[in-house]
């Protein structure tokens, strides 16, 4: 915790160019929570440049993803990564593996459609073609989800609500290709999971005019865990497009896409792929390893992904409770908080699923402020730094009007949310720590003014008077 952390709530009137921007986009200036500090470089705390009800908790939406990220930097180190064990159970004789496959999941969210496949491999390699017993997926890492995707939003079909799993294969999501042939006047439908008994329409017919809406032209059907429909058209002039779906059948996609790529790599199965618990007392076959813990913070921040950010967050409840629960999660990430900045500024975080995904999570500026202030004198900092979308270059800041390459800041938005934390690089060369949080129905029109603050804190440096001769 930085000396003389604790700075006074005294708020300071916002910078012209802020508060136009606010007025024009209606939202009252007492609904943004600001902090711009330099950042600390003899662990004493800087004098604030601006601040403005700092110590107000307010809804974050995906900024905090930082105290998810940071902690896990922190408490478990970058190098640190998930396994993954596989158990072959019985003997192999010319192929065949007679008794059953077992898998078990520790949270690894990386296990994407190409992982997969590789971990399938190595069990071909292994020399099994066929499996007498069944195909055995342990989700037990983590207890059964609560409520149901759509809960969020009323959206269960959208990737960004899929539930946390410890056994978490592609994202429980079906990507959808529409490649438009004119000759034949369809449009070809391939897809990049290959689940198990699921049947899709190859083609969809080709219409003419602006691309516009064009998913739902298709009509798509998605209900039917067994058929995917497309009873619409799509149009010639969008070229190529890719739609991402969360499966309807939540809880059979793993088995469905095991089962799938197994017998698309010419394996066979002689029982089934089912639920269960993998063997507790014997050494696996083999384990599969997840890239670092460095890698996975990257595309956490950069790209905002709430699933991810939900398996990390579970994953800290078992890595240091010994239980990959909600409660032990949050027991985790409140003791971490208080433990470094003190009980009084952990008191004014709300720690719900640790994605931001929520209504319930609060944090106030100075929370996050003094965090990107401990993380900048951490031995992890270049890590966090480094995960951070860069204004106007990648990530979530991608099309920000900030100044470009000058800033590395975590977006949040939800549809009365809108913030920015991270640092900022002046034109002085002095790096700032900046935290901006809107709370307000028409947070959605603010992106202007946090643009505005940004720009504001680049400029540090007074312009030179113009001489006149």
């Amino acid at each position: 915790m930085l000396a003389g952390a604790a700075a006074p709530a005294q708020s300071q009137e916002l910078p012209p160019g802020v508060a136009q921007a606010l007025a024009r986009a209606q939202v009252p200036p007492d609904a943004l929570s600001v902090v711009v500090q330099p950042v600390s470089t003899d662990g004493n705390a800087p004098p604030m440049r601006l601040q403005s009800q700092a110590h107000r908790p307010m809804n974050p939406a995906s900024l905090f993803k930082l105290v998810t990220t940071a902690a896990a930097l922190d408490l478990l180190g970058p190098a640190w990564s998930w396994t993954t064990p596989v158990w072959l159970q019985g003997p192999v004789h010319d192929g065949l593996l007679e008794g059953s496959l077992a898998i078990r999941g520790s949270g690894d969210p990386t296990l994407v459609l190409e992982r997969v496949w590789l971990l399938l491999h190595r069990v071909r390699q292994s020399g099994v073609r066929e499996i007498r017993g069944d195909i055995v997926l342990d989700h037990g890492a983590f207890p059964a989800p609560r409520g149901a995707p759509g809960d969020f939003d009323g959206e269960p079909l959208k990737p960004y609500n899929v539930q946390a799993d410890a056994l978490m294969l592609n994202y429980k999501t079906v990507t959808y290709t529409f490649t438009p042939d004119a000759s034949r006047r369809v449009a070809w439908v391939s897809v990049d999971a290959p689940l198990a008994r699921v049947r899709i329409d190859a083609s969809v017919p080709l219409a003419d005019g602006p691309c516009g809406d064009w998913r739902s032209a298709l009509r798509a059907s998605f209900d039917d865990p067994d058929r995917v429909r497309f009873a619409g058209r799509y149009v010639e002039s969008c070229g190529e497009r890719r739609w991402p779906v969360a499966s309807a059948d939540a809880a059979g996609y793993d088995a469905r896409l095991v089962e799938g790529l197994w017998r698309e790599m010419g394996g066979r199965l002689g029982g089934r792929v089912v639920d269960g618990p993998a063997p507790a007392d014997v050494p696996p076959s083999f384990v599969a390893n997840s890239p670092p813990l460095a890698e996975v913070v990257r595309d956490i921040n950069k790209f905002s992904n709430n699933t991810m950010a939900q398996q990390l967050f579970l994953t800290l409840g078992a890595t240091q409770r010994g239980e990959g629960s909600t409660q032990a999660a949050r027991e985790v990430l409140h003791r971490w908080l208080a433990e470094r900045f003190g009980a009084e500024l952990a008191g004014e975080a709300v720690i719900d699923n640790g994605s931001g995904l929520s209504r319930d999570a609060r944090l106030s500026a100075l929370v996050l402020a003094q965090l990107l202030q401990s993380m900048w004198a951490s031995p992890a900092m270049p890590e966090l730094m480094s995960s951070l979308p860069v204004a106007g270059t990648d990530g979530t800041m991608r099309r920000t009007q900030a100044p470009a390459g000058r800033a590395h800041l975590k977006t949040g938005s939800l549809r009365d949310t809108a913030g920015l934390a991270g640092y900022v690089l002046g034109a002085s060369g002095r790096r700032y720590v900046l935290v901006a949080m809107v709370n307000h129905p028409n947070a959605g029109a603010a992106h202007a003014a946090l643009d505005a603050l940004v720009q504001w804190t680049v400029d540090d440096v007074p312009a030179a008077p113009v001489v006149s001769h």
